[in-house]
């Protein structure tokens, strides 16, 4: 028989619990399936870009029920698209987790972008506007010199902005129509990004905002689906050139998110009655639900992460 000499733990010393922990309580478990609207949606068309207030139901971008913690206290932020949908969560996000945070958006979306200016505002933090198309090299190139006077600085750009529009055949699709979602969705990330990078120092992040359309493409998506390819594929390759510089580069990935994209042409009547329906979770999602994901990405504490695409589908499709 084997004896063990155990001795017993002596001197173990006691960390009080800081007084912000104490504060912490335990919410009850929610139900994803459940805690959300859910299909079939109501009948609505509005004209491009179109407008998340005018929604029914209206999106939930984590106005109400995003809390921060400081995790990016003294970040400053550049996000396009940062009106409505994923870009508008981000913002609410980064602001209450302590950034200063600059929007992009298309003069036809201020009403939308008033309230996020008035949000960010809220949270303690600057708020700059910028609004302007991202189809013109001089703009993105303003933009950025903008954002970076206006916030003292730029260290998380976020490339959220984007064109859908949905075309049965590729034969509906013009030139000028084809032309305008490359501009949107694949030139503009590639002036904005050349034109920050000057301005990005090691610590700096690059998150850019791709689809499960990238490797599950939609046939009425033709045009939208291969920019959300090339997204994936300008994180990847962008993540190993900029790595030595320790600037990090990652994707998000939504499925089907509840955003005015989807009614202002970029889903089919039906499929907007329907929209998300086939996902495990029954569901659209909404907005607010990947806000955390755009925190993770550009907070330290995820320093090794560079080069992934976080998904977020509901339960279908693959980053």
């Amino acid at each position: 028989m084997i004896r063990y000499n155990v001795q017993p733990l002596v001197n173990i010393k006691s960390y009080p619990m800081k007084e912000e922990h104490k504060k912490v309580t335990s919410k009850p478990l929610e139900d994803p399936a459940t805690k959300y609207p859910r299909p079939p949606y109501q009948e609505q068309t509005q004209p491009w870009p179109g407008l998340a207030g005018k929604m029914t139901p209206v999106p939930d971008h984590g106005e109400k029920s995003y809390v921060g913690s400081g995790r990016l206290a003294g970040r400053k932020a550049l996000i396009t698209g940062g009106d409505s949908g994923m870009g508008r969560a981000a913002a609410i996000a980064y602001a209450r987790e302590g950034a200063d945070v600059a929007i992009n958006y298309l003069p036809d979306e201020e009403p939308d972008a008033k309230e996020v200016i008035e949000l960010i505002k809220k949270a303690g933090r600057k708020a700059i506007a910028i609004p302007g198309d991202l189809r013109e090299e001089s703009f993105c190139k303003k933009l950025v010199e903008d954002a970076v006077k206006g916030l003292g600085g730029l260290d998380i750009l976020v490339s959220n902005a984007g064109r859908q529009q949905t075309h049965e055949s590729i034969l509906d699709i013009s030139t000028a129509q084809f032309d305008w979602t490359m501009k949107t969705n694949i030139y503009a990330p590639f002036w904005i990004i050349k034109a920050a990078l000057p301005h990005l120092k090691p610590g700096s992040v690059i998150i850019g905002t791709t689809s499960v359309q990238a490797t599950d493409p939609s046939a009425e998506l033709y045009d939208y689906a291969q920019t959300k390819a090339a997204t994936t594929s300008f994180v990847k390759s962008l993540a190993k050139q900029l790595g030595p510089k320790g600037i990090r580069v990652n994707g998000v990935a939504p499925g089907p998110i509840w955003t005015a994209l989807q009614v202002s042409g970029g889903a089919t009547m039906e499929k907007l009655k329907q929209f998300g329906a086939d996902a495990p979770l029954g569901r659209a999602g909404q907005p607010a639900e990947l806000a955390s994901i755009y925190v993770q990405l550009a907070a330290s504490d995820a320093s090794y992460a560079t080069g992934q695409i976080y998904g977020a589908a509901g339960g279908n499709g693959q980053p």
